[in-house]
Order: C-alpha cells, then structure tokens, then sequence
C-alpha cells in the first residue's frame, strides 16, 4: 500500500485543502514524503454527518457482524505487512520491535472487544416482572445500554498504533455500536493512513454504513477542536497532555449539549519501596527501577516519575544501585522535536529548584533529539511545599523522595494528585505499613501493583487504565481493557413495552442468548 497523503472520510480516500504537512523523522531530524493535505471546516462537518447518518444504521448491526468488523480490522492491519512496522518506527523513532509488538497488542485490543460483543454482557439486560397484584402495582420494566452515538478519538503522540487511528479507544467506541471519527496525530501522518485505509477497507468488506469512520489529518487547535464542538460528537477519546485533554474539557462543557471527554492526560505513577523489599535487594530494585524508567525513553503514560521511601541505609544503597545503572544508560531518541524541547526545559527547570539535587544522568550520546535520562532527589518537606516538583516530565526522569518516617510517607502519599498507577515493594514484614498505605492508594489511583513494574499495560478484562484527576478527567472510566466500552454506553429502561417493538437483547425467551438479570437473579446464557 502508497502512501499517498491523505486522509479518510467515509468511503472517499482524498487530501485536505487546508494547508500541507510533511511527517518527520525525530531519529534523522528529516522531513519525510510525501506531503499530507490538511482538513478544513467542511470536511470536519461530512465526516460528523456522515457518522451521524451511520449511527442508527450501525448500533443496529447484529452483534455478531459487528464482532466480525472488529477482526476484520485486526486483519487488514496485518496485511499491511512489513511496511507498516518501517514507517511507523521512521514516523517515531522506535525501535522495529517495539512497533511489531505494538502492532500485535492492537490487534489483540480488537479481537478483545470482538470476544465482548459476541457474548454480549456489556449489554446489562435486566429483566424486572411485571407485579400487578402488589400495592401499588409494578409496571413491567427491562433495561439494556446503548451506544452513546459518534465519538471523536484523538491519536496519541507516544503509541502511534495502540493508541492512535485503530488503538483502544477506536476498537472500544466500534463495539460499544458507535461510529467514529479520529483526528490523526500529526507526528505519524503516513501510519495513520496505512491504519486508517486498513479500517475503511473492513469497513467496506463488512458492509458497514458509510461514516462508521473517518479519519482527519489537521492543526489540533482548529480540527480538534471543530470535532468537540461538532453537534454530532456525542463523547472524546484523548491521550496526551494535561493542556491539550483540559483544553478538550472546557470546549465539550461549553457546548449547548456537554458531552463526555475521556481524557488521559497526567501520571507521575509513585513507586514505593518499604523497608522489608529493600533490604538485601537494592541492586535488584535499582536496576530494574532503571529499565522501567527508560523504556522507550521514559515516553510512557506509567513511567515511574516518583520514587518513595524511608530514609536510611537501604534507602541509599537502592539510589547508588539507580544512579550507577542509569549512567550507563544512553541516550534516547524522543517522539518528537516538540516533546524534546519540553523535556530539557523540564530538566532544566527542575535542577534550579532549591532542595532538589541531581543524583545521576545518563550518556549524552545518541541520535537526533535524543534525552539524557535523569535522576533527583529531595526530601519530603520540600516535596510538600513545591508544587512544580508534581508536575509530568514526560521523559526519562524521576524524583525520589526520602522520608523521615511512616507518618511523612503517608503524609506525602495523602498529598500526591490522581495517578494511574502506584507500586508498592513490601515483603512481609511491610505488611502493616503496606496496609496502612492501601487504603489512601485507591483513592489516588486506577491501578495499584505489588512488587513489579507499572511500564507493562495488560489488555484484559480486569485491566484499569485510568485514575483520578489529572491521570484522567474521569475517574470513573479505564481506556485499556474490556470495561472501557462502557465510556461510550449509556442505559435505557423500557418500560410496558409491547414485546414485538422491545429490542432482542430483552425479549422474552431471550432470543440472543445473553446472560440476564431477571428479577434480582443471574440468568446464566443456555
């Protein structure tokens, strides 16, 4: 498949008006071919409307077929073939690996969200009989959820498969029966046409209504912000930064109809390391703090930006055991020259804090807008009353944190702002503290691990990929794992219902199959 420069809107391949823009290459810091037309205003608008004209069209599609779109998809992903993998690690500056594994855990996400479909649970059918001798009588009631209607995803900088044209938010609102209209990241164009020509093709193949989705390549404060307000967008998708997901907020909010945005935005994920884990294992820990760390470039949602402890001995000789690995670590190639650029001048800002100290730095060397992974370290009164020390770097750096004893660890835990994942290092003997610590962990994140590493992202059923504010702007929602269909449903109670006009999902002798809810008591499927 060419690349031809363009983008997507139902069944039509064209290039936008707009303006021109090249992809670039962070490795060679080289524009790349060819140029990519930019959307205007009244492609915005047709690719809203013709979503808004495949809504009903599409959530009416038998579950079934539906679930076959969605591996359908994950096929022709993979029928691009070698070329996907070059050009989204050029788009990217990742490693080949990295994209083929990438490429493997979305189509995964898609064949996770066909299993859900097909078995149809995220339906909630729930039966409540009709009590017409009880005083006052009870109507017939039977309720299911229903897509909310067309969604806008934002493709994220850092995972330019996963989470961009066909990653999880895309695969979540196409299950839930909701068309979807994404705006490309800029910093991989060519990918996303690869991605995006791979989804209308199954679109096609599968016979979906034309405008079950789009896909846009434009300026994020012009189109992105045209999708939000577009009357036909009934719910966002974001990864990104904490500006450009609040920036989403305040435009849906301000709409004469608000509407949902799911913005994954700011994570500095605390890792604890308590007394019993560290003792005898500070080599072990420092290293593999270290790897975590510096995984492509620190340009992960749950790198571990904080590290917490008790001052002592132990504590020391884990920071010795980081810094020493992470001197031998060299330089990484960043996203972008945008995310560069915001990284030194992080770096920066952070080392002329006062109580803060540079403990390590990576090599220097490496290629093109390549990071110096870094390390500091402060104590918790300073943490406490410096408030920029909270702030994302996104980037390989961290802050640890020595604290005096356990009431100031969880005096700092009970200060830190919503995250997406905390880790917890303990053995036994840590239980107390562990315990102690627990409780204030769950209100502060989505995701809490014991004894590992937050830089893998399962996608399962049980996978949380969110957290309170500013991890995310609804605490209430994951954008990873099966239960991410539900940001994009809504319940609807039907209630006397003549039983020709209910939907199947309710009908009696339950003709989908499903397993239901009647009467208070779990029906299992036949």
């Amino acid at each position: 498949m060419t690349i031809q420069g363009e983008m997507i809107i139902g069944r039509r391949a064209l290039r936008g008006s707009a303006g021109s823009v090249h992809a670039f290459n962070p490795a060679t810091r080289a524009e790349m071919a060819p140029t990519f037309g930019l959307a205007t205003t009244a492609d915005v608008d047709e690719a809203c409307a013709l979503a808004e004209q495949a809504f009903d069209a599409y959530r009416s599609v038998p579950l079934e077929r539906r679930a076959k779109f969605l591996e359908t998809i994950a096929e022709r992903i993979m029928d691009i073939g070698p070329a996907l993998i070059e050009r989204a690690s050029q788009e990217s500056g990742l490693p080949a690996a990295r994209i083929e594994g990438e490429r493997g855990r979305t189509c995964n996400q898609l064949r996770l969200f066909a299993k859900v479909v097909r078995d149809g649970h995220f339906l909630e059918a729930t039966l409540d009989s009709a009590l017409p001798e009880r005083t006052p009588p009870r109507p017939d009631l039977r309720m299911r959820k229903v897509p909310l209607g067309p969604v806008a995803v934002f493709g994220a900088s850092n995972f330019p498969l996963a989470f961009s044209v066909a990653g999880g938010d895309t695969a979540s609102a196409l299950a839930a029966g909701c068309p979807v209209v994404v705006k490309a990241h800029s910093a991989h164009p060519g990918t996303a046409e690869l991605v995006g020509k791979a989804v209308q093709q199954a679109a096609i193949e599968c016979d979906m209504p034309e405008g079950v989705f789009s896909m846009l390549i434009g300026e994020g404060r012009q189109v992105g912000q045209a999708l939000v307000a577009h009357p036909a967008i009934k719910a966002v998708g974001f990864t990104g930064s904490r500006q450009g997901g609040m920036a989403l907020v305040h435009t849906a909010s301000a709409r004469k109809e608000p509407i949902p945005v799911y913005a994954e935005m700011s994570s500095i994920n605390p890792f604890y390391l308590l007394p019993g884990a560290l003792a005898g294992n500070t080599a072990r820990l420092g290293h593999g703090f270290v790897d975590s760390l510096t995984m492509g470039v620190g340009q992960f949602c749950t790198n571990p930006g904080l590290v917490i402890g008790l001052a002592g001995a132990d504590f020391d000789a884990f920071r010795e055991a980081a810094a020493q690995a992470l001197q031998a670590k060299g330089a990484g190639t960043m996203l972008t020259a945008g995310i560069h650029k915001a990284y030194t001048s992080a770096i920066e800002k952070r080392s002329g804090i006062a109580g803060v100290r540079l403990v390590a730095q990576g090599s220097g060397e490496g290629q093109g807008h390549a990071a110096q992974a870094a390390l500091y370290q402060t104590d918790a009164a300073t943490f406490l009353a410096n408030p920029d020390l909270e702030e994302e770097i996104f980037g390989p750096a961290s802050l640890i944190i020595a604290c005096r004893d356990e009431a100031e660890l969880l005096a700092v835990t009970r200060h830190v702002e919503g995250q997406l994942t905390a880790t917890v290092h303990a053995n036994g003997g840590d239980r107390e503290l562990a315990a102690r610590l627990l409780p204030i962990l769950e209100r502060k994140a989505g995701r809490i691990l014991f004894n590992g590493y937050p830089t893998g992202v399962e996608v399962s059923h049980a996978m949380v990929h969110g957290g309170p504010f500013p991890a995310t702007s609804d605490a209430r929602s994951t954008s990873v794992g099966a239960t991410a269909i539900e940001r994009f449903l809504r319940p609807v109670c039907y209630q006397d219902v003549p039983s020709d006009l209910l939907p199947e999902a309710l009908r009696d002798g339950n003709p989908l199959g499903l397993t239901r809810m009647v009467d208070g008591q779990l029906q299992l499927a036949d």
